[in-house]
Order: C-alpha cells, then structure tokens, then sequence
C-alpha cells in the first residue's frame, strides 16, 4: 500500500510540474493589449465641440479593419463620419467625428459583448471606457 502511495504521489507530481512547463510565459508581448492613450483625453470637461477626431492609442500593434466603438448608457455616443482606421504605428486608430458643445459622451473601446479591437494575435484588447465632455 506504502508503495503504491508513492507511486501516485510522484505522479502527481510528474503532472503538475509538466503542467507548469506547458504555461505560456507571463510578458508585455503575451499580455492582451490595453489602451495607452486617447485624444481627447478620459475625463476631459473642456473638449473644443469643432474636435472632428477621436483616437486610441494601444500597448502593442493592432489587426488592422478590426475594431468596437460602442455605446455605453454614460453618456452620448459621437457621430462618426467615415471609417475608423489605423495609423502607421498600427497601434492608433482614429475615426473622425462630429461633436455637440456641452454635451457628455461615453465610448467603449471594446466591451464584455464586442472584442474586436485585437492585436496581431488575436487577443483582445481590455475593455476601456472613453468619457469626456464638450464646452
């Protein structure tokens, strides 16, 4: 009985340490991309109204044509004009818009529902949302 206690101990053991060994190394090029910066800035109050562009800027290079600019009940949501592209960076999308003075508007950059904001892996970026407001 003694032996065969043993023999499933190190098994066990065997297991978990091939377990560990199959892990993906923990990284900046393995974590899911994040945002880094956007124009106008979260929680900006004093917005120009004539802004006629939103960017994002990401932690790493992103699929190009991908994309979830999405409503959030915060505040409004921007009128878009045209399609969202990416910059030569690959990491800043920007889209152009057309803003109302005093108004509060509330962006999600990807959502627990729309993730297609991805980088060139595939992985989708961490959800973040965009609040600011216009004079």
């Amino acid at each position: 009985m003694r032996r065969l206690m043993v023999i499933l101990a190190v098994s066990m053991a065997a297991s978990v340490l091939l377990a560990a060994g199959n892990e993906e190394r923990k990284s900046v090029a393995t974590a899911r991309p994040s945002v880094v910066k956007t124009v106008p800035q979260c929680g900006d109050t004093q917005v120009a109204p004539n802004v006629r562009e939103i960017s994002v800027t990401y932690s790493k290079e992103m699929t190009d044509k991908s994309w979830s600019w999405g409503t959030a009940d915060e505040g409004e949501f921007p009128e878009i004009v045209g399609q969202p592209k990416y910059l030569a960076d690959k990491k800043t999308c920007v889209v152009e818009v057309k803003l109302k003075p005093r108004t509060t508007y509330a962006i999600w950059l990807n959502s627990d529902k729309f993730r297609k904001f991805k980088d060139k892996n595939g992985r989708p970026a961490v959800p973040y949302l965009l609040v600011f407001e216009t004079k």
